[in-house]
């Protein structure tokens, strides 16, 4: 692990993090000292499957994580399995809508979204949607439900409360991880571009595109709605930000290899970027043209997507253990390495 500590005096440490004399809500300065990020919990699950997106429900203090086949539903305050969403068919995000009660999951295989019930987790609906959807993301201003087809290269208008599809927007690439502004506004990370995408959500039509200077392959995405600034986890190992009003990005730093997921906490304003490699980045947003790397956390390999609780600032990572490789075929040039049996296990780190 990498020790950021920073020393009040110190002036080349205060110097190169000058402009992060800020206290959260939770009374952590960042500036004077920062507390370190240390692993809390380690939660055995187990079980078979590889696994995806997962995303914390504040409301009821769970974590939803998705593996293949099902949801798995884990109670934060006692780790344990609070339920299952079973029978699902290669699933990859969830979205939440705790107002409605609904829950919404994206099956890749079959390109539906499944729509559960958040306080029995019941299925009680299914929606059709474009090829192969991925990432998933509720917006509370149109009140729908957008699924990002990554290979149909579009978006997925459903409505939240009757689970109705109201329109397809196409995007023009593949779309990655999504964000919403509460605004009337979706973000999206085109992955195979190199750019991002905003939706208006009310008219469902793609709105404008821009590059995104010095990221390559981006997939994850997170958002500070005060700033309006988005930030993108990149495959050459860094993290932009994005003004969302100018379409450009201001500023970027260093990250892990393998980022698949990003969270951004707005008490603190931390980033945190959950790496394949086995590293957790922690990034401070220092001002509109400044991103500052303040802690790279030994986490577990495999553990590239990640939720975050703002409420405590805990950030909940999942992996396994692996086996070795099968070798390349035509069929299947990029096999992934077996996972170790009953290995599946929730990392929670804190200060």
């Amino acid at each position: 692990m990498q020790k950021a500590t920073v020393w009040v005096g110190m002036a080349v440490l205060a110097a190169a993090l000058a402009g992060m004399g800020v206290v959260s809500a939770r009374g952590k300065a960042i500036g004077g000292s920062y507390s370190e990020y240390k692993l809390k919990k380690k939660i055995l699950l187990g079980g078979e499957g590889f696994w995806d997106y997962l995303i914390f429900d504040e409301t009821a203090n769970r974590v939803f994580i998705t593996r293949g086949t099902r949801v798995v539903v884990v109670d934060a305050a006692t780790g344990k399995v609070a339920g299952e969403i079973p029978n699902l068919h290669g699933i990859h995000g969830v979205a939440l809508a705790p107002e409605l009660g609904r829950g919404f999951v994206t099956n890749g295989d079959t390109a539906t979204v499944t729509i559960f019930d958040l306080k029995t987790l019941a299925i009680i609906g299914e929606a059709p949607t474009g090829d192969h959807p991925d990432a998933i993301v509720y917006d509370e201003f149109s009140g729908r439900v957008f699924a990002m087809n990554g290979r149909g290269q579009s978006a997925t208008a459903i409505n939240a409360q009757t689970g109705k599809v109201e329109g397809t927007v196409p995007l023009g690439g593949k779309p990655e991880f999504v964000a919403a502004d509460g605004k009337g506004h979706i973000y999206m990370n085109l992955e195979d571009k190199n750019e991002q995408a905003e939706v208006d959500t009310k008219a469902m039509k793609l709105n404008r595109t821009w590059p995104l200077v010095g990221c390559e392959s981006p997939s994850a995405l997170s958002m500070d709605r005060e700033t309006r600034r988005l930030f993108a986890g990149c495959g050459n190992k860094m993290l932009v930000m994005v003004d969302a009003e100018a379409g450009k990005v201001m500023a970027s730093a260093p990250i892990g290899d393998g980022v698949d997921s990003d969270g951004f906490d707005p008490s603190t304003k931390l980033v945190f970027s959950s790496n394949g490699e086995g590293t957790l980045t922690v990034l401070h947003e220092d001002s509109p043209s400044k991103l500052a790397v303040v802690q790279n956390v030994e986490t577990q390999r495999g553990a590239r997507t990640m939720a975050l609780d703002t409420k405590t600032g805990d950030v909940y990572l999942v992996t396994a253990e692996f086996g070795p490789r099968p070798a390349a075929t035509p069929d299947n040039p990029r096999p992934r390495p077996a996972i170790v049996r009953d290995s599946f296990v929730v990392l929670v780190y804190g200060r």
